[in-house]
Protein backbone atom coordinates (compact mmCIF):
# COMPACT_ATOMS: atom_id res chain seq x y z
CA UNK A 1 0.00 0.00 0.00
CA UNK A 2 2.82 2.33 0.93
CA UNK A 3 4.62 1.68 -2.32
CA UNK A 4 1.46 2.38 -4.30
CA UNK A 5 0.99 5.75 -2.56
CA UNK A 6 4.62 6.53 -3.11
CA UNK A 7 4.15 5.77 -6.82
CA UNK A 8 1.12 8.07 -6.99
CA UNK A 9 3.08 10.80 -5.23
CA UNK A 10 5.94 10.42 -7.66
CA UNK A 11 3.58 10.55 -10.61
CA UNK A 12 1.90 13.67 -9.17
CA UNK A 13 5.25 15.36 -8.67
CA UNK A 14 6.30 14.52 -12.20
CA UNK A 15 3.05 15.95 -13.54
CA UNK A 16 3.63 19.18 -11.61
CA UNK A 17 7.14 19.36 -12.99
CA UNK A 18 5.87 18.88 -16.53
CA UNK A 19 3.21 21.56 -16.02
CA UNK A 20 5.81 23.92 -14.59
CA UNK A 21 8.17 23.25 -17.50
CA UNK A 22 5.36 23.89 -19.98
CA UNK A 23 4.48 27.14 -18.23
CA UNK A 24 8.11 28.27 -18.33
CA UNK A 25 8.40 27.29 -21.99
CA UNK A 26 5.22 29.21 -22.85
CA UNK A 27 6.51 32.27 -21.01
CA UNK A 28 9.89 32.10 -22.73
CA UNK A 29 8.21 31.69 -26.11
CA UNK A 30 6.02 34.70 -25.40
CA UNK A 31 9.15 36.75 -24.67
CA UNK A 32 11.29 35.30 -27.47
CA UNK A 33 8.82 35.80 -30.32
CA UNK A 34 8.67 39.62 -30.00
CA UNK A 35 12.46 39.73 -29.57
CA UNK A 36 12.95 37.64 -32.70
CA UNK A 37 10.42 39.80 -34.55
CA UNK A 38 12.25 42.98 -33.52
CA UNK A 39 15.61 41.50 -34.55
CA UNK A 40 14.23 40.46 -37.94
CA UNK A 41 12.71 43.91 -38.49
CA UNK A 42 16.05 45.53 -37.59
CA UNK A 43 17.93 43.24 -39.98
CA UNK A 44 15.52 43.88 -42.85
CA UNK A 45 15.55 47.64 -42.39
CA UNK A 46 19.35 47.83 -42.12
CA UNK A 47 19.72 45.60 -45.18
CA UNK A 48 17.29 47.78 -47.15
CA UNK A 49 19.24 50.93 -46.23
CA UNK A 50 22.52 49.31 -47.26
CA UNK A 51 20.91 48.19 -50.52
CA UNK A 52 19.83 51.76 -51.32
CA UNK A 53 23.31 53.06 -50.50
CA UNK A 54 24.75 50.41 -52.82
CA UNK A 55 22.41 51.42 -55.66
CA UNK A 56 23.54 55.04 -55.24
CA UNK A 57 27.21 54.00 -55.24
CA UNK A 58 26.63 51.92 -58.37
CA UNK A 59 25.06 54.91 -60.16
CA UNK A 60 28.05 57.05 -59.15
CA UNK A 61 30.54 54.53 -60.54
CA UNK A 62 28.54 54.33 -63.77
CA UNK A 63 28.46 58.12 -64.12
CA UNK A 64 32.21 58.53 -63.57
CA UNK A 65 33.33 55.55 -65.63
CA UNK A 66 31.09 56.33 -68.64
CA UNK A 67 31.38 60.13 -68.39
CA UNK A 68 27.62 60.63 -68.37
CA UNK A 69 25.18 61.43 -65.61
CA UNK A 70 23.20 58.65 -63.99
CA UNK A 71 20.36 58.97 -61.53
CA UNK A 72 17.81 57.28 -59.33
CA UNK A 73 14.31 58.64 -59.89
CA UNK A 74 11.70 58.20 -57.14
CA UNK A 75 7.98 58.11 -57.86
CA UNK A 76 5.13 57.72 -55.41
CA UNK A 77 3.19 54.46 -55.41
CA UNK A 78 0.93 52.43 -53.15
CA UNK A 79 2.42 49.45 -51.31
CA UNK A 80 0.78 46.07 -50.65
CA UNK A 81 -0.80 47.39 -47.44
CA UNK A 82 -2.40 50.39 -49.14
CA UNK A 83 0.10 52.96 -47.85
CA UNK A 84 1.93 55.60 -49.85
CA UNK A 85 5.47 54.57 -50.72
CA UNK A 86 8.09 55.15 -53.40
CA UNK A 87 9.32 53.09 -56.32
CA UNK A 88 12.69 54.00 -57.81
CA UNK A 89 14.49 53.29 -61.03
CA UNK A 90 17.92 53.88 -62.52
CA UNK A 91 17.99 56.53 -65.27
CA UNK A 92 20.80 57.22 -67.78
CA UNK A 93 21.44 60.65 -69.31
CA UNK A 94 20.79 60.44 -73.05
CA UNK A 95 21.88 63.86 -74.29
CA UNK A 96 24.70 65.04 -72.02
CA UNK A 97 22.77 67.74 -70.14
CA UNK A 98 22.10 65.72 -66.96
CA UNK A 99 19.08 63.68 -66.02
CA UNK A 100 15.97 65.88 -66.21
CA UNK A 101 12.28 65.19 -65.74
CA UNK A 102 11.42 66.65 -69.14
CA UNK A 103 14.00 64.44 -70.88
CA UNK A 104 12.64 61.38 -69.07
CA UNK A 105 9.14 62.31 -70.23
CA UNK A 106 10.35 62.73 -73.83
CA UNK A 107 12.24 59.43 -73.81
CA UNK A 108 15.69 61.03 -74.07
CA UNK A 109 16.88 60.01 -70.62
CA UNK A 110 15.92 56.35 -70.34
CA UNK A 111 15.51 53.78 -67.60
CA UNK A 112 18.38 51.35 -67.21
CA UNK A 113 16.17 48.78 -65.51
CA UNK A 114 12.73 48.18 -64.02
CA UNK A 115 11.26 50.18 -61.15
CA UNK A 116 11.91 48.74 -57.69
CA UNK A 117 10.06 48.90 -54.38
CA UNK A 118 11.92 48.13 -51.17
CA UNK A 119 9.00 46.08 -49.84
CA UNK A 120 9.44 43.61 -52.70
CA UNK A 121 12.89 42.64 -51.40
CA UNK A 122 12.49 43.62 -47.75
CA UNK A 123 8.93 42.97 -46.50
CA UNK A 124 7.57 45.65 -44.19
CA UNK A 125 10.19 48.23 -45.22
CA UNK A 126 9.43 51.50 -47.04
CA UNK A 127 10.62 55.07 -47.56
CA UNK A 128 9.27 57.06 -44.63
CA UNK A 129 10.30 58.97 -41.52
CA UNK A 130 8.39 57.85 -38.43
CA UNK A 131 6.08 60.47 -36.99
CA UNK A 132 7.87 60.81 -33.65
CA UNK A 133 11.42 60.77 -35.06
CA UNK A 134 13.38 63.99 -35.76
CA UNK A 135 15.15 64.27 -39.08
CA UNK A 136 18.87 63.54 -39.34
CA UNK A 137 19.69 67.19 -38.51
CA UNK A 138 17.70 66.95 -35.28
CA UNK A 139 14.80 69.07 -36.53
CA UNK A 140 11.31 67.96 -35.54
CA UNK A 141 8.00 68.48 -37.32
CA UNK A 142 9.40 68.12 -40.84
CA UNK A 143 6.82 65.54 -41.91
CA UNK A 144 7.05 61.85 -42.75
CA UNK A 145 8.13 62.05 -46.39
CA UNK A 146 11.01 59.60 -46.79
CA UNK A 147 12.50 61.03 -50.00
CA UNK A 148 14.14 64.42 -49.53
CA UNK A 149 16.24 65.13 -52.58
CA UNK A 150 14.45 68.07 -54.19
CA UNK A 151 11.10 68.66 -55.83
CA UNK A 152 11.73 66.44 -58.85
CA UNK A 153 12.87 63.56 -56.61
CA UNK A 154 15.74 62.76 -58.95
CA UNK A 155 19.02 61.82 -57.26
CA UNK A 156 21.62 62.61 -59.92
CA UNK A 157 25.22 61.41 -59.94
CA UNK A 158 27.34 63.64 -62.20
CA UNK A 159 30.28 62.50 -64.29
CA UNK A 160 32.70 64.38 -61.96
CA UNK A 161 31.55 62.28 -58.99
CA UNK A 162 29.36 64.93 -57.36
CA UNK A 163 25.70 64.31 -56.60
CA UNK A 164 22.38 65.76 -55.57
CA UNK A 165 22.48 66.30 -51.81
CA UNK A 166 19.69 64.84 -49.74
CA UNK A 167 18.44 62.22 -47.33
CA UNK A 168 16.44 59.06 -47.87
CA UNK A 169 14.58 57.80 -44.78
CA UNK A 170 13.96 54.06 -44.62
CA UNK A 171 11.77 52.51 -41.97
CA UNK A 172 10.64 49.07 -40.95
CA UNK A 173 7.86 48.31 -38.51
CA UNK A 174 9.95 49.56 -35.57
CA UNK A 175 13.38 50.41 -37.00
CA UNK A 176 14.45 53.67 -38.62
CA UNK A 177 17.46 54.29 -40.86
CA UNK A 178 18.60 57.10 -43.15
CA UNK A 179 20.90 57.26 -46.15
CA UNK A 180 22.48 60.70 -46.50
CA UNK A 181 23.99 61.71 -49.82
CA UNK A 182 26.89 64.17 -49.62
CA UNK A 183 26.70 66.36 -52.72
CA UNK A 184 30.34 67.43 -52.98
CA UNK A 185 31.73 63.89 -52.92
CA UNK A 186 28.70 61.90 -54.06
CA UNK A 187 29.27 59.48 -51.22
CA UNK A 188 26.73 58.21 -48.72
CA UNK A 189 26.47 57.93 -44.95
CA UNK A 190 24.29 55.33 -43.26
CA UNK A 191 22.54 56.46 -40.07
CA UNK A 192 20.45 54.57 -37.52
CA UNK A 193 17.98 56.16 -35.11
CA UNK A 194 18.14 55.07 -31.48
CA UNK A 195 14.71 55.71 -29.96
CA UNK A 196 15.82 55.29 -26.33
CA UNK A 197 18.52 57.95 -26.71
CA UNK A 198 16.60 59.92 -29.35
CA UNK A 199 19.72 60.35 -31.48
CA UNK A 200 21.00 59.32 -34.91
CA UNK A 201 24.24 57.36 -35.00
CA UNK A 202 26.60 56.40 -37.83
CA UNK A 203 26.51 52.78 -38.98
Amino acid sequence: MRSRRAGLSERGLTLLEVMFALAVAATMTGVAVPLMSDALDELRTMSAARYVALRIASARVDAVSHSRAAALRFETCIDDEGRTDYAFMRITDGNGNGVRAVDIRDGIDVAAGPAERLSEKFPGVRFELMADVPDADGTTGTGQDGVRIGGARILTMSLDGTATSGTLYIRGRRSQYAVRVLGVTGRTRLLQYRPHDRIWINR
